[in-house]
């Protein structure tokens, strides 16, 4: 359940527009705040200067890719806490693997995932569902 004068706080980090605009759509709907980038670099100073409670990160993207930001995002005392969801299209073994020890806590291959169940996917994690 949504609190509404605690609402949840997405950084969705996504560089293709219309997958922006749908996830965006769909969170806000849900009654959550959005915040978003269309690159790493972006994405990587939003995370620095927003309060956000969950970063959904793409890895394909322009000026520094998904599995770059992770890294910084953990090394950095800022933002190392801030869960991180890898929101992508690749799905090989070894990519999904990369990602989970670089520290997401959940790696969501976009093709098999509606946006209403990684809406469901952001509450359990941030235990509010």
């Amino acid at each position: 359940m949504t609190d509404k004068n605690n609402p949840i706080k997405i950084l969705l980090i996504e560089d293709d527009p219309f997958l922006l605009s749908m996830y965006s759509i769909k969170f806000e709907a849900e009654g959550f705040v959005v915040v978003s980038a269309d690159d790493g670099e972006k994405g990587l100073e939003a995370a620095k200067k927003t309060d956000s409670d969950i970063i959904l990160l793409d890895i394909l993207m322009p000026k520094m890719n998904g599995f770059e930001v992770l890294e910084k995002l953990k090394a950095d005392e800022r933002t190392r806490k801030i869960p991180i969801i890898l929101l992508t299209n690749l799905n090989q073994k070894d990519e999904i693997e990369k990602g989970l020890i670089l520290g997401a806590d959940d790696y969501l291959i976009k093709a098999h995932f509606m946006p209403s169940e990684v809406v469901t996917r952001i509450k359990k994690i941030l235990g509010r569902d």
